[in-house]
């Protein structure tokens, strides 16, 4: 597998379940060591950094929300930057932007417990945590895919004009090719831990690449009645 990125731009990642998607997004962040070749983050190996600063530096979205269920929203936002050594009055005002900025300023929001969240809500705040940090790159395995059709929606809708407007390089991983052609400029088909294609997203519907013709033709059946 050989991937290079532009900073400032979203690569869409699809492929099958297994097929080693997450695993290439853990190895960006370190939580995954390459067992040969190199993963370069800035230009520097990621095998050569103190896997607690890149992992700081980065900012990450899963599908869970990953929030500690003991601490409040208010607490998990500002972590990274608690752990960064913030003054508490930044922190809070960190807090308070990123809950604005994902859309979830409703008046004492930031002192309940995930619990007490819908599902569309835990996931802006996951988003808005790994964002509190003010990070360059942003990974998001499957970040939208527990929700509601609706409610996805609005998320990838929310998530659209956030990357236009902060110019974050995203590596997104998601089994959904509308989402990856709505939100990427970029999409890679990973089969068996191989890259089997890299194209911009104008290109992905009409490539004669066997491998995007099945995947394609397996997505778009889901437009035609089972009869």
């Amino acid at each position: 597998m050989n991937l290079s990125l532009e900073a400032g731009t979203t690569t869409a990642v699809l492929g099958r379940s297994g097929s080693g998607k997450t695993t290439l997004l853990r190895m960006v962040n370190r939580l995954l060591e390459p067992t040969s070749g190199t993963v370069l983050v800035e230009g520097v190996a990621t095998i050569a950094s103190d896997p607690i600063q890149l992992r700081r530096g980065i900012g990450y979205v899963i599908q869970e929300t990953g929030l500690f269920p003991h601490f409040t929203i208010e607490r998990n936002i500002g972590l990274v930057p608690e752990l960064e050594g913030w003054q508490k009055d930044a922190i809070r005002a960190r807090v308070a932007e990123m809950l604005q900025l994902v859309g979830l300023s409703e008046a004492g929001l930031e002192k309940r417990y995930p619990h007490q969240l819908s599902g569309g809500q835990r996931q802006r705040v996951g988003l808005a945590r790994a964002l509190a940090a003010d990070p360059a790159i942003l990974l998001m395995d499957e970040p939208f895919g527990a929700l509601d059709p609706l409610t996805r929606a609005e998320m990838q809708e929310m998530m659209c004009h956030l990357l236009l407007r902060l110019k974050k390089t995203v590596l997104l991983v998601t089994h959904d090719l509308d989402e990856a052609l709505f939100l990427a400029s970029r999409l890679v088909l990973v089969e068996k831990g191989r890259l089997v294609a890299d194209l911009a997203s104008a290109e992905f519907l009409r490539s004669d690449i066997p491998a995007v013709q099945a995947y394609v033709r397996a997505f778009r059946r889901r437009e035609a009645a089972c009869s």
